[in-house]
């Protein structure tokens, strides 16, 4: 996790300075800051440094993987990584109904915002649930 805090924490760095910057070319140029612009920017900087915090704090927390150690071999990744769906059509109907939603909020419309919201929650859920069996063992008595 070192690797990843470093890279978020310099992007960070980056649009922090990219902020101030930005703030004050357009103060200098148009006699005023332009605020969606300079907020854009200071919110994706506090994004990045959450995200870097985080990893921070968690890599202090657990043991070193492979890609963090420099004496490390590529065998030492070796092994499973997890598990991957082969093929699942959850996906594409979150990203259908996350559109939808997307769509009512462009025209303003309350009951395609709902509806896209209501399918959004569905999909997610189906893509959560989606290897759970339902199947429980409980003790014979």
């Amino acid at each position: 996790m070192k690797t990843e805090w470093r890279i978020f924490l310099i992007i960070a760095g980056f649009l922090f300075g990219a902020t101030i910057l930005y703030g004050a070319w357009t103060n200098g140029a148009s006699g005023g800051i332009e605020w969606v612009g300079t907020v854009a920017l200071l919110l994706s900087f506090l994004l990045c440094s959450m995200c870097g915090g985080f990893f921070w704090f968690v890599s202090r927390r657990i043991d070193l993987r492979p890609e963090d150690r420099a004496d490390a071999e590529i065998a030492d990744g070796a092994g499973e990584v997890g598990f991957f769906s082969p093929g699942s059509y959850w996906p594409f109907g979150l990203a259908l109904a996350a559109a939808t939603a997307g769509l009512g909020l462009v025209f303003w419309q309350f009951w395609l915002i709902g509806g896209g919201l209501l399918a959004v929650i569905f999909a997610a859920c189906g893509l959560l649930f989606e290897y759970y069996s339902g199947t429980r063992r409980t003790a014979e008595h």
